[in-house]
């Protein structure tokens, strides 16, 4: 696969993005999308790098602010496929004000989150989903903040598409993220679970593999209470695969300004005064110019 730069990712040895790429790659080629027309969006932090490591329309914002950027992308072109890809500090801890109303709003966008639990780029601290009593630099006395359960808000804000992998199990990440770039409805939430081994040392790769059990086709993810069950699950058992979706519809195929197609094909008109007189004329730009 050849990527935008020659040299090779600026990540630490062990870091689950090693496996969260090729995973992504390999999902985008299964489900046959047009690389000029998908756009990856990241904020700041080690997952906010991997745009820059495929072939992609790429856009990095400020962090905490990818929500903002995906959605302005969407909403201009809702003919482009949006992926976000960027850590759980970006987008649960500075853009967990945006997480909430962009599912709320249902945008189409696909979110696939890093979540390592730490903030990997600035010295891992603790990050909204670090555990209870996790020891960090900054937390010398362990977390005392509940962590956060992304999935639990998702399930209930009624976001259409709620799922959760791990970056230690490839073959399960490609799946779910297949699935999640298939889905139609809306705001697509993807959880990955992956190690950070500069930083969290006790959410490690073993303890990971120890602890991830693949949710039984025996589950219907249209239950949300079934789905709100799993999402709250959590510690010797961490189960993982599509928990919820329903139906709903788009923002970007309900909104009525909308439906006359996507914005950026529009000519867009200007007013202007000619010869002293008050009448406005509506012009546009001749095609091809």
């Amino acid at each position: 696969m050849r990527r935008l730069h020659s040299e090779s990712p600026a990540w630490c040895p062990g870091c689950g993005n090693y496996s969260i790429l090729p995973a992504l790659d390999a999902a985008i080629e299964e489900v046959g999308l047009d690389r000029r027309k998908l756009v990856l969006v990241s904020g700041i932090g080690q997952a906010a790098k991997l745009p820059h490591y495929t072939r992609a329309n790429v856009f990095n914002g400020l962090h905490g602010r990818a929500l903002p950027a995906a959605t302005a992308i969407k909403l201009v072109n809702h003919e482009l496929e949006v992926v976000i890809t960027s850590g759980d500090g970006d987008m649960y801890g500075e853009g967990g004000n945006h997480f909430i109303h962009a599912i709320r709003r249902n945008i189409g966008v696909k979110c696939f989150v890093h979540n390592n639990q730490v903030y990997g780029l600035t010295k891992g601290q603790a990050s909204p989903t670090s555990d209870l009593g996790m020891e960090t630099p900054i937390q010398t006395h362990g977390v005392m903040s509940q962590p956060l359960n992304p999935l639990a808000i998702a399930i209930v804000e009624g976001a259409p598409f709620v799922a959760r992998s791990t970056a230690v199990d490839r073959d399960h990440l490609q799946e779910m993220m297949v699935a999640a770039l298939k889905h139609d409805g809306g705001f697509t939430l993807l959880d990955i679970l992956q190690p950070c081994p500069s930083f969290n040392k006790l959410n490690t790769a073993k303890w990971y593999r120890d602890r991830v059990t693949h949710i039984g086709d025996d589950h219907d993810p249209t239950d949300m209470h079934a789905a709100l069950d799993l999402a709250m699950t959590w510690g010797d058992e961490i189960p993982i695969g599509i928990l919820y979706h329903n139906e709903r519809t788009p923002m970007e195929r309900r909104h009525p300004v909308l439906a006359e197609g996507p914005l950026v094909r529009r000519y867009a008109g200007y007013t202007r005064s000619t010869g002293g007189s008050n009448e406005a004329h509506h012009t546009h730009p001749t095609r091809g110019s």
